[in-house]
């Protein structure tokens, strides 16, 4: 049980789709400025597993922690927070 408790989680927007089981999720963090205190908007883009490819993009996810599955893949998608709006 201590093991699963230790797995990050991270919450972010589905940008991309296009590859087989793997989504590519943008997640912002708002951080404060060390030195002069400015709020900034820091981003970062994390591969996810997506076994059934049942993600799409401009979905908002909740991804976490696991042992790395490719190259550069180390993040599996546990739910889905919100599905994308049809436009």
């Amino acid at each position: 049980m201590s093991e699963a408790a230790n797995k990050r989680t991270l919450t972010g927007r589905v940008v991309s789709d296009k590859m087989k089981k793997t989504v590519t999720v943008l997640v912002e963090r708002r951080v404060k400025h060390p030195l002069y205190g400015k709020i900034m908007t820091s981003s970062r883009k994390y591969h996810a597993h997506d076994e059934k490819s049942e993600y799409r993009e401009g979905d908002l996810v909740t991804i976490e922690e696991c042992r790395p599955l490719a190259k550069t893949k180390a993040w599996r998608v546990v739910k889905l927070v919100e599905k994308a709006r049809a436009v």
